[in-house]
């Protein structure tokens, strides 16, 4: 494996709930300059570009071009809006290789129909007065079970399924670097693998809901989250068995909370660091 540093940045930290400050769910971890993209929620690409030297940034990696491996967690539609985007940019922008995606099954199909949804596009990118590369536009889509779904020389990734209401396919991923284990739970309510995969990572990033409004919630929709989601108390709990370096939150539901009140609420449980993810943030 390579040696260099690992970098996890916070591309989106959102859900949802259309909020102008936390995108859709995103992030990338850089290994040797080379970016690996965990879910594509909207936004991902002009999120990816704010941290590029062009718009002020220092991290080359993630230029637009440069976006050539994605793994998806789920198929949820905040997850992949940005999909088209992930795809079509780039090329535009002078990636010159087929994206490659790992998601479960159900991504292939996806991928697909955005083809062809976008065929006039891409036929006039080809053929028209603007042409471009022939094999930038394509995407080579792996899709996976549970264990490792892929290895490189900076890092491997394990995949392993998550508890995420009744969806049968729902994973969070084991990233191994040369410096760093990383996991991350994509949308899950607390389960076994989670502790499982989570013992002696130096990075857990995690969902959360803030669960002082859960608690003001009707039945209806408290069994909803609770099936669906890890609330703050569930975290700390997590957390605390399992020890992570550094534990991170994203896909942040605060319905009407802070920062501060969503740690709190953390700490109850839990005892180590915390970081309540903020968009294009550099861990």
């Amino acid at each position: 494996m390579n040696t260099s540093h690992t970098q996890i940045v916070l591309l989106g930290t959102g859900n949802p709930n259309p909020d102008p400050h936390h995108s859709g769910p995103s992030l990338a971890i850089v290994v040797a300059d080379t970016p690996y993209l965990i879910d594509f929620g909207p936004g991902v690409v002009r999120q990816a570009a704010a941290l590029t030297p062009r718009y002020g940034g220092s991290l080359a990696a993630l230029e637009a071009k440069n976006l050539k491996r994605a793994f998806l967690t789920h198929l949820h539609s905040d997850h992949t809006i940005g999909y088209p985007d992930l795809i079509l940019t780039p090329w535009v922008l002078g990636r010159d290789e087929p994206l490659e995606v790992y998601g479960p099954l159900g991504t292939r199909k996806l991928t697909d129909h955005l083809l062809k949804a976008y065929q006039e596009d891409i036929e006039y990118r080809l053929n028209g007065l603007e042409p471009a590369n022939d094999r930038g536009w394509q995407v080579n889509v792996s899709e996976f079970e549970a264990g490792v779904i892929y290895t490189d020389q900076n890092i491997m990734v394990e995949a392993f399924h998550v508890r995420h209401g009744t969806w049968p396919n729902a994973f969070g991923f084991r990233f191994t670097t040369p410096d760093r284990v990383i996991i991350i739970s994509g949308d899950t309510a607390p389960c076994e693998n989670l502790r499982k995969f989570s013992r002696g990572a130096d990075i857990l990033i995690h969902e959360v809901y803030y669960h002082q409004a859960f608690a003001r919630m009707d039945p209806f929709w408290q069994a909803y989250h609770a099936s669906h989601h890890t609330s703050t108390l569930e975290l700390g709990k997590l957390a605390q068995e399992v020890q992570p370096g550094l534990l991170v939150t994203y896909h942040t539901l605060y319905w009407g909370g802070t920062d501060a009140e969503i740690l709190a609420e953390i700490g109850a449980e839990y005892s180590g660091k915390v970081i309540v993810g903020e968009d294009l943030q550099i861990i």
